[in-house]
């Protein structure tokens, strides 16, 4: 499932190319035909993430939810203008997957830095999954364009919703969530969200965390991914922001102190600051311009503790370990976060 940086970069990039523009809708696949039909010929007003899930405003009190669970990813093709927020691992201009021309495309001088899964940080936005097609906007996928031959561009695989401009398209399959709201279903939805260091004030942000996890006598390390505590940290950025903070995932919530939990969102902010501009979820700190390029293209050389499972922790040696929490895998060094 993508975390929070991931939908945060889909949703700066929607801005760019859709807000202010009247959007041609379709569902190619059929199972959003209603919507839309009644999304079709209205301007996009707005956009915003909220942790996982990302609401679009359009005209006439009528907004689009839509919440990519674990498969669902954004394909971006056409005349593509780049956010100009949104940086690369290696300081430059940030693109997103596409098929067509980048306009504002970075120097050429300054090489893009491919993982060893073929991603390159540049066009990390969407599900972190292999995809069979190089333009899927997916943390796994490998960020080169590809020449349109025809526009608009023929659907790939099952397409739930379209949205189409005179030079963009962007095609979203295989979301969890894709649904319209009124303005007070929407407000509904957004209020059951825990914060987002990206939405609104963060000292509120930061006190309604405290207060969230101090309530309640659960696992820190399951509190982290619950939504409603605070939104968009997922496996990845639970295990990391744990071992940063020292923290026993089992310790639970109600037992941590304040400034514990003070340290833990505010590493937050930064992680999610790192994510939305670099599109990794970059958690090793101080690494040299060298170092920092290997982590760029290793996630072996990116994480304290994600997926090392059996591995020598970082700082002490012990190994890592994996276990299961409440169906999901969490890594962390019983050592450094005994």
């Amino acid at each position: 499932m993508p975390e929070g940086h991931s939908v945060h970069r889909i949703a700066r990039q929607l801005d760019r190319n859709f807000v202010g523009r009247v959007i041609t809708a379709s569902s190619p696949q059929g199972r959003f035909a209603e919507g839309a039909a009644l999304l079709n010929g209205r301007e996009m007003i707005g956009v915003q993430a909220v942790g996982k899930q990302m609401f679009t405003e359009f005209e006439g009190d009528l907004w689009l939810r839509v919440h990519l669970g674990l498969y669902g990813a954004w394909d971006f093709a056409g005349e593509i203008l780049v956010d100009p927020t949104i940086a690369s691992a290696n300081g430059r201009m940030g693109q997103t997957n596409q098929r067509g021309t980048v306009l504002d495309p970075a120097p050429a001088e300054d090489a893009a830095i491919y993982d060893d899964a073929g991603e390159n940080s540049l066009n990390s936005i969407g599900a972190p999954r292999r995809a069979r097609v190089n333009v899927r906007m997916s943390e796994q996928t490998k960020g080169l364009a590809s020449e349109l031959t025809e526009w608009p561009p023929p659907p790939v695989g099952a397409v739930r919703l379209r949205l189409l401009t005179d030079l963009i398209c962007a095609d979203l399959r295989g979301p969890t969530a894709c649904q319209l709201q009124t303005p007070d279903e929407m407000l509904a939805t957004v209020a059951k969200l825990g914060p987002d260091p990206l939405v609104g004030d963060t000292s509120e942000g930061e006190e309604r965390f405290i207060t969230a996890v101090r309530r309640r006598n659960v696992a820190i390390g399951q509190l982290l991914m619950d939504q409603a505590v605070v939104s968009g940290i997922g496996n990845v950025y639970r295990a990391e922001l744990l071992y940063r903070a020292g923290l026993n995932p089992h310790k639970p919530g109600k037992s941590v102190p304040v400034e514990n939990l003070r340290a833990l969102w505010r590493d937050w902010v930064q992680l999610l600051d790192i994510g939305v501009e670099t599109g990794q979820m970059m958690t090793m700190d101080d690494l040299d311009p060298e170092a920092y390029r290997r982590a760029m293209a290793s996630r072996d050389d990116r994480h304290w503790v994600y997926h090392r499972e059996g591995l020598p922790c970082r700082t002490c040696g012990t190994n890592i370990v994996m276990e299961d929490m409440v169906g999901r895998k969490l890594y962390w060094c019983p050592t450094c976060q005994a």
